[in-house]
């Protein structure tokens, strides 16, 4: 990377200038938006140019979306870049960014269209600018297909926060498929220089913690949803705490989270609501993945294993991951990364089973 581009991003160690535009196929591995997102936030962060081909082509509604535009004007704001393509319906796009920007970024998804998938998109990439920035996202806060922001907030960013990222994320209020219209804020320091984890034995199980929460309904409707979980954890453990919470939203919409805490690590569930769905069928789902969880040897939730890729093939050094299942996602995201940065990422193991990532960075 050129002295410039340093100077520019402060925290992470150089990595090389692209001189061309790298070629990636989005049909790659799970081919969906996750290889658009994750090529961005590298483009950003290392400064390299990429044309993306075959964009969600095995899709039934193939190439870019409403979501996936959002995603690339965010990254193109912070970016200052150069986009060719980006419509809606797009299989191709190409991407050039001058450097990263901070400032202030106001985004809005539109309808129920994932908030979280932007800001994981763009967070990684403005902490490695000179100073402070402050992002507002619209859209759904707690939707399918995408983690909630108390995923976010409890989860995802407390690893983060170890890696060397330096988050706050604040929820002003939530938005429920399909009229969405929540709002988050995250103010994004500059990171220190990251480092790696080494996360492959959770070790015993010391508590549960949950939130079981509403808009706009019945506040009974929590808790039955958390008496649900109370009841099938109980053999579990005696050490579960489910809050109550009455959430703001322009809609109704209902979720609970669980977060088990081991001793060297975590991993965390959601279930959410949808029309004529049973409270307690909303708590299930959670406590389904949770339970299946325990019957593994994992240290983290697949879906953890799989955020955490990218953020720690930018930390010097050697990172071991185990997670409880290996996903098409994880897979697909190693292949990206290792496209955009010197890395080794091993994974073994074989799909829908638990599995191992190692990933090595190598100092240039």
């Amino acid at each position: 990377m050129g002295k410039d581009v340093q100077q520019m991003t402060g925290g992470p160690p150089p990595m090389p200038e692209s001189k061309s535009a790298l070629a990636v196929d989005g049909s790659i591995g799970e081919g969906g938006g996750q290889v658009l997102r994750t090529s961005l936030t590298l483009s950003l962060i290392t400064r390299s140019p990429f044309t993306l081909t075959n964009i969600r082509r095995r899709r039934k509604r193939p190439g870019l979306m409403a979501q996936h535009l959002k995603a690339v004007e965010a990254a193109s704001k912070v970016g200052m870049a150069k986009v060719e393509g980006a419509r809606l319906g797009s299989q191709s796009l190409t991407f050039e960014p001058a450097g990263i920007f901070p400032g202030n970024f106001d985004f809005d998804v539109g309808t129920a269209g994932s908030t979280s998938l932007v800001l994981q998109t763009i967070l990684p990439a403005l902490s490695f600018a000179t100073s402070t920035s402050r992002v507002t996202v619209t859209g759904g806060t707690h939707v399918p297909w995408s983690p909630c922001f108390h995923f976010l907030a409890l989860h995802w960013l407390p690893y983060m926060r170890r890696i060397g990222f330096n988050f706050q994320l604040e929820l002003e209020s939530a938005g429920f498929y399909p009229r969405g219209g929540g709002q988050v804020r995250a103010i994004v320091q500059p990171a220190s220089t990251p480092s790696p984890l080494r996360l492959i034995n959770r070790g015993p199980l010391r508590r549960i913690r949950g939130v079981s929460a509403v808009a706009n309904l019945n506040a009974s409707v929590a808790e039955r949803q958390r008496d649900q979980a109370l009841r099938r954890l109980s053999a579990v453990s005696k050490a579960i705490e489910i809050e109550i919470l009455r959430l703001s939203s322009p809609s109704k919409g209902t979720f609970l989270l669980l977060l088990a805490e081991f001793e060297n690590s975590q991993c965390c569930f959601q279930g959410l609501g949808a029309r004529g769905k049973l409270a307690e069928r909303v708590s299930d789902e959670a406590v389904d993945e949770f339970l299946d969880f325990l019957n593994t040897d994992g240290a983290v939730d697949q879906f953890l294993g799989d955020q955490l890729v990218l953020p720690l093939a930018l930390a010097p050094g050697v990172s071991e991951v185990r997670t409880s299942k290996l996903t098409s996602h994880i897979t697909t995201n190693a292949e990206i990364v290792k496209m955009f940065l010197p890395v080794d990422i091993e994974i073994e193991g074989t799909i829908s089973h638990a599995g191992s990532l190692r990933i090595r960075r190598y100092i240039q």
